[in-house]
């Protein structure tokens, strides 16, 4: 069972079906937002449809190229044979 979400997940092959299975997900996730009762929203922005979804992808990205920017412009990531 586990070799087959192992291939399932890590081989090349699987890429399309993958691809459409998170496409699904995600879009599944954003049709189960807009059926949530927002009556005790406490601002604005927490009563709008899809707003924690897009929130988190922006952050999640931000992320991504903070840490790149630290790591290779600033200089925190080494070499990687910097310690032998």
């Amino acid at each position: 069972m586990i070799k087959r979400v192992v291939d399932f997940f890590g081989d090349e092959q699987y890429a399309r079906p993958r691809r459409r299975l998170f496409y699904l997900v995600l879009v599944l996730i954003v049709v189960a937002d807009f059926l949530v009762i927002r009556e005790h929203a406490e601002y604005l922005w927490d009563s709008l449809p899809g707003w924690s979804a897009v929130y988190g992808f922006v952050s999640c990205v931000l992320l991504i190229f903070v840490s790149k920017f630290l790591g290779h412009r600033v200089g925190l990531m080494r070499r990687e044979d910097y310690y032998d």
